[in-house]
């Protein structure tokens, strides 16, 4: 970085949706994104939801001309989904996995999230990052709503605690909240990271910058009804930390199917950022990008949602708790009357012996699944705390500042 003054530097970013027997015409798709990868010849490619490492290889394969560097994080059952490109060397790479990351008994469909590993992979020198959080999927009523933002709070601690012997950060992935959310308010306005939509000097594509739009032939069109236009989820963020200005020359989406094909790469839009980076002459100062005041009522609002997910996590872990022990209690009292049968207490069985094993099974599947809930949402509740306490020593220190 430091041998070039003046860096013109390419993004592209994408949610691929690549869910192996899942999604519809994946390997079709994975194929047109490789055939506009190579052809277009992008700087960094941030790549997520590529469950598939086979896809990831196959990929690697097709852009080995043009993208020699590349790298695929590995995590959870299924792994992260997360990959990058660069035409860079890549000289060191790290995951983060979130420390809460949804619930391992939502399996359906696609809010298994839990047993994917999704967090933020890493890429140095430039620190660059391809990351997801956890999906929405209801605004009404939005479950995940404390996991997303303990997600967004360790995303930021994590970039500020990182970024330090950086010149400049990228940011690039599907952060499943709007523009206006209180996440990715307090993602912003603790790290001082850029909107490319908001700072581009020029813009083509969706309206309002979306990536999550109704023409799109697989979205869910139901999620979509209270926006008309689509919502924006998908973001490529950026700020310097040290000499070093950046600025946003062009930022595109694509606009549905790909050109002469009639599907789209993705039911997201690709992202398309053009950054100008540029040497000045004396140090740019760190911030956090925004006033104090400000930042402080973000914290405040989090924290307040992060506190009414804490008191459902105890709720649960109280439900969950109470239940395993009236499941142990009736196993007791099984083992209990077992006993006494072959003691001679009883006359005879006080039930038929395949109700008797039923009944014995059923109980100690209950045992099983309640204690298991019960060390999951003790967990929760753990993590849930350790962000609110974080969350609180961050609001004094901004309302002490002179």
């Amino acid at each position: 970085m430091e041998g070039e003054p003046t860096l013109r530097l390419r993004i592209f970013d994408l949610n691929c949706w690549a869910i192996r027997y899942l999604s519809k015409r994946r390997q079709e798709r994975v194929r047109l994104i490789g055939d506009t990868l190579r052809r277009e010849g992008f700087d960094l490619v941030l790549l997520q939801e590529v469950w598939s490492e086979q896809d990831y290889s196959d990929l690697k394969v097709k852009l080995a001309g043009c993208y020699p560097f590349s790298h695929y994080f590995r995590s959870g059952v299924i792994g992260s989904g997360l990959c990058v490109f660069s035409r860079f060397p890549i000289l060191d790479t790290l995951l983060y996995q979130y420390s809460l990351n949804g619930y391992p008994y939502m399996v359906s469909g696609v809010r298994g999230t839990w047993h994917c590993g999704v967090g933020v992979g890493v890429t140095a020198p430039l620190l660059s990052l391809s990351l997801q959080l956890h999906a929405e999927y209801c605004r009404d009523k939005d479950a995940y709503l404390p996991h997303r933002l303990v997600q967004a709070w360790e995303l930021a601690q994590f970039i500020r605690h990182t970024s330090k012997a950086a010149d400049v950060v990228l940011l690039g992935g599907d952060l499943n909240m709007h523009p206006e959310d209180v996440g990715i308010r307090l993602l912003r306005g603790w790290t001082g990271l850029r909107d490319a939509f908001a700072e581009a000097t020029r813009f083509e594509g969706c309206k309002n910058g979306c990536t999550l739009v109704p023409d799109n032939c697989f979205t869910d069109k139901s999620e979509l009804l209270p926006f008309p236009l689509g919502i924006r989820i998908d973001y490529i963020l950026y700020k310097t930390t040290s000499s070093f200005t950046v600025k946003c020359e062009e930022l595109k989406t694509t606009t549905g199917p790909v050109p002469g094909m009639d599907i789209p790469f993705s039911d997201h839009e690709a992202v398309m950022a053009t950054l100008h980076i540029q040497r000045q002459g004396q140090p740019a100062c760190a911030t956090l990008g925004t006033a104090d005041l400000a930042l402080a009522d973000v914290v405040t609002e989090a924290r307040t949602e992060v506190g009414v997910g804490l008191r459902a996590a105890q709720r649960q872990r109280y439900s969950s708790g109470r239940m395993a022990v009236l499941a142990l209690l009736l196993l007791l009292l099984q083992a209990a009357a077992a006993l006494g049968t072959l003691a001679g207490l009883g006359a005879e069985q006080p039930f038929p012996k395949l109700s008797f094993c039923l009944l014995a099974f059923l109980a100690l599947g209950v045992l099983v699944l309640a204690t298991g809930l019960h060390l999951f949402h003790t967990m929760e509740v753990k993590m849930l705390h350790g962000t609110e306490d974080q969350m609180w020593m961050a609001l004094r220190a901004l309302q002490e500042r002179p």
